[in-house]
């Protein structure tokens, strides 16, 4: 059966059960400050276990995908060493919200594997949680007896806390789990080793496939367990293990998951996979990590240097690295990879068909600007290795900035210390990994209470028609990070607009009674949305009155709709390849990102500022259309962003049916004349393949227009109110041009006359020709030219410039070539003793080198103590 077949065949298994299948979500996490990456098959359902929201349909299935390279959850050194750890990988899960329970879980688990996959009986395990006295829980006995209808007791195997129970952080809902494990192992080794010893051993043939998880209780903060009103399944299978043992395979890069790349990799490298551990290593590797960038991107995340984006990052170049010194590849070859990996997902995520040369394109960059930093990383090293040829070991702190710094991996630096017979000082470069960790952390720790239910209701949001409402509190919070605490208020009709799809949270006031409480900002934590204020009104029980700043709130929807504008003239003007790749809305810019591979023109430029106040002119009535239903809106056209999880119903926003559609959760306009005017302050480049945009609007803007003209007239005035004013500064710049080269031409008069005159002052002693003088140049540019020029005049000279450049001080030491070798002089570290005396500091090359000072008094002291040392 192959990869495919083994995906659709779990999802009709579960529709047969009256499951709904539902898509993936993103592998990026929007809404959840908790995750970067979707993790776990139950990412997306959070709000369900919670008790934020109800779900839809009581019984789901689906297959997502995950990644694992941070935080609690992170496989990323195991990947490629090992045959089934990964960072990204699929997660097939069936889930219950509050229908059935452990019995149907267990039952259809075994059907599906025993009957319908047809995995043999007597090679699977299966695993109960033993219980924990520290949470006062006793064995799951009811899952062991739902077992033994299917399987041998002596099969069912108690297990710790540890491994048999599911928590989703420190908090939160959680519960006993049920792991089923198989035993891949040649029947000559089952004989010899019973494979209910290995389970949990970490053997590669011993694995778990498939985790039942049984959502009982809450965690509260103080550690204590609550009984959930509702109890719920989350099952998570690991797709590549399955199909690895559904195709009879040792190793999940031996199923056609990873065959198609495996054997592409071998042939461009000339290698054969599975002749040789190392480059078996690097083929897994490189095999495994394309999935996560493709789908990373395909999902709207960008490799950078920051959060989610350097996670990526890391991971490209570390398969890169892996192809550079194990496979020879010298050059860009991942991006290539991306087309194999279109074609076997094209049935279940279109989203890396649909932006497949974007994604090769982003790869491809982001390959050969790491092989340069590779090169750049290389000479670096050298340097290392000679600044510390007497121990022979490459520095813990060193070593960690070429990682922290330039991207250079520790196992990387280790291979080329240890070929050019150094080692690497592990355990500082280990103090400065945890170092670093420590102070991020303590930039993000964060300690959050429980939450404290007032009173109980929906969350309703009606900030698209009202700014004010009356509203009950429900729930709150206290939240302490950074030596500060705040707290967190949900309540049950705010016309706050919580941050979301680039637009930021309002701003305003809660009053109660005669209080007033700032509204700090308003955030969306899943399905909840959340008020940030500094104290908590005196009576939680008392209705209060909200009231958004309205003058923040109008602002940010002109630019919001502008943004909407822009997008369909950036298509109109540069394709129809242009797609979003993250936007900021707020009341004083809009920062637009988009694909574009190319600078645009200024010509292009004025074009979209054109159309869209064009636009702006026409007066376009704002079309929403709320709960509307997906297909009907992509049957309209709307244009829906990659990456974004959207709902069976959605909101549409249209500014002419013929122009812009797009789905969207944000606030706008009534109509585009709202918007006034619209300006473009910038286009640059922020990614491999992706341009921004900034942009302003309405009284911004107007405020722009009039200082553009206040500069104009200044610049008119200061130049005697010019007819043609490009003329006249054109003229300006080439009488500027001009007379700095008179003034060139002056200062090398002088220089030559000062070289010329120092080179009469020349005093020979022991066949040094040594010259050490006080002198005044005007920059030093003309210190060093002075200094390579008597080089070139004298033999065997010795020179140290004391000199006055600009009004500060400056020292120069210029020694010949013969001098540095035959008498081991070293100008770099005889600028750094004279730069003492005019308490500066410097350095440079055996032969020349420059020092800089605070302190001009201490020219003579620099020329005596250089007559000293020579």
């Amino acid at each position: 059966m192959d990869a495919k077949t083994i995906r659709k065949t779990f999802l009709e298994f579960f529709k047969s059960k009256g499951h709904e299948i539902v898509p993936s979500a993103p592998l990026v996490v929007k809404n959840d400050p908790t995750l970067m990456f979707t993790n776990a098959g139950m990412n997306q359902f959070k709000d369900y276990f919670l008790g934020n929201k109800t779900a839809e349909a009581p019984r789901v299935a689906d297959t997502q995908k995950c990644l694992r390279v941070s935080g609690k959850h992170n496989d990323l050194e195991e990947v490629g060493i090992d045959t089934y750890h990964h960072t990204m990988f699929e997660m097939l899960g069936n889930w219950s919200f509050g229908d059935y329970f452990k019995k149907d879980a267990i039952d259809w688990a075994w059907e599906l594997l025993t009957e319908v996959y047809k995995l043999p009986k007597d090679r699977l395990y299966v695993t109960v949680f033993e219980g924990d006295a520290g949470d006062g829980l006793e064995m799951d006995q009811e899952a062991a007896d739902f077992w033994k209808v299917h399987i041998d007791e002596d099969r069912i195997i108690p297990a710790s806390k540890k491994d048999n129970f599911w928590e989703m952080g420190d908090q939160g809902p959680c519960g006993p789990c049920s792991e089923i494990h198989i035993d891949l192992r040649s029947d000559e080794e089952r004989a010899k080793v019973s494979g209910k010893s290995l389970v949990n051993e970490d053997d590669p043939l011993v694995v778990e496939i498939w985790n039942l998880v049984f959502m009982q209780f809450n965690r509260k903060a103080d550690g204590s367990l609550e009984t959930l009103p509702a109890q719920h399944v989350d099952t998570g299978m690991g797709f590549e293990r399955l199909a690895m043992a559904i195709q009879g395979k040792e190793s999940n890069y031996d199923t056609d998951v990873f065959q198609p790349m495996i054997q592409d990799l071998a042939k461009k490298s000339g290698k054969t996979y599975g002749t040789d551990e190392k480059t078996d290593i690097a083929i897994r590797v490189i095999s495994d990590h394309i999935r996560a960038i493709t789908f990373a991107i395909a999902d709207g995340q960008l490799p950078s240097n920051n959060k989610a984006g350097y996670v990526i990052r890391r991971i490209l170049r570390r398969a890169v690295r892996y192809g550079y010194t194990f496979l020879g590849f010298e050059k860009a070859f991942m991006y290539e990879l991306v087309d194999i990996l279109s074609d076997q997902f094209d049935e279940i995520f279109p989203e890396v068909v649909n932006q497949k040369e974007f994604i090769k394109k982003v790869v491809r960059q982001e390959e050969e600007n790491f092989l340069r930093t590779l090169d750049n990383g290389l000479k670096i090293i050298e340097k290392f290795m000679a600044d510390n040829a007497a121990t022979k070991e490459i520095k813990g702190a060193e070593a960690f900035s070429l990682s922290d710094t330039y991207g250079f991996p520790l196992d990387l630096t280790e291979l080329i210390a240890r070929e050019n017979g150094y080692g690497v000082d592990i355990e500082g470069y280990n103090k400065a990994m945890q170092e670093q960790k420590e102070r991020a952390r303590a930039a993000s720790a964060s300690d959050k209470g429980d939450w404290i239910t007032v009173n109980e209701d929906d969350v309703q949001f009606i900030g698209y028609d009202n700014l004010t409402s009356d509203a009950k509190i429900l729930r709150y919070r206290e939240v302490s990070e950074k030596k500060k605490t705040y707290f967190q208020l949900v309540l049950d009709n705010t016309p706050f607009y919580p941050e979301g799809g680039g637009q930021v949270g309002d701003t305003g006031l809660i009053f109660s009674g005669e209080e007033k409480i700032p509204v700090k900002n308003t955030v969306k934590e899943n399905d909840l949305i959340i008020h940030i204020v500094d104290k908590l009104p005196s009576d939680l029980e008392k209705e209060v009155k909200c009231e958004v700043n309205a003058k923040k709130r109008t602002l940010s929807m002109a630019n919001h709709s502008a943004t909407h504008l822009m997008h369909a003239a950036l298509k109109e003007v540069l394709g129809d390849h242009v797609a979003q790749k993250g936007s900021l809305v707020n009341d004083k810019l809009l920062r637009f990102d988009f694909s574009h591979f190319a600078k645009m023109t200024d010509e292009e430029i004025r074009k979209v500022e054109q159309i869209v106040n064009e636009k702006i002119r026409e007066n376009i009535v704002l079309d929403e259309r709320r709960n509307m239903p997906i297909e009907d809106a992509k049957a309209m056209g709307a244009t829906a962003l990659f990456g974004e999880k959207y709902g069976d119903f959605v909101r549409v926003i249209c500014f002419d049916p013929e122009y812009s559609i797009e789905l969207c959760g944000g606030t706008h306009v009534q109509s585009t004349g709202n918007i006034g005017l619209f300006k473009i302050t910038a286009e640059t480049a922020v990614a491999a393949g992706v341009r921004r945009i900034e942009a302003i609007t309405s009284v911004a803007a107007e405020q722009y227009v009039d200082e553009q003209e206040k500069l104009l007239a200044s610049v008119k005035e200061l130049l005697k109110n010019p007819k043609d004013l490009t003329k006249a500064i054109a003229d300006l710049m080439d009488e500027r041009t001009k007379l700095s080269k008179e003034v060139e031409t002056l200062r090398n008069k002088e220089l030559q006359a000062l070289k010329d005159n120092l080179v009469g002052q020349v005093d020979a002693k022991d066949g040094v020709n040594v010259l050490i003088a006080k002198i005044a140049v005007p920059n030093a540019q003309g210190l060093k030219q002075l200094a390579f020029d008597l080089k070139a005049k004298v033999d065997n000279l010795f020179f140290v410039a004391a000199a006055e450049v600009d009004g500060k001080p400056q020292v120069a030491v210029m020694i010949s070539d013969n001098l540095v070798e035959e008498k081991g002089l070293n100008a770099g570290q005889i600028v750094r003793e004279l730069a003492k005396e005019i308490k500066g500091g410097g350095g440079g090359q055996p032969f020349f080198a420059t020092a800089g000072g605070k302190d001009i008094t201490g020219l003579d002291a620099v020329v005596a103590k250089a007559q000293e040392i020579i």
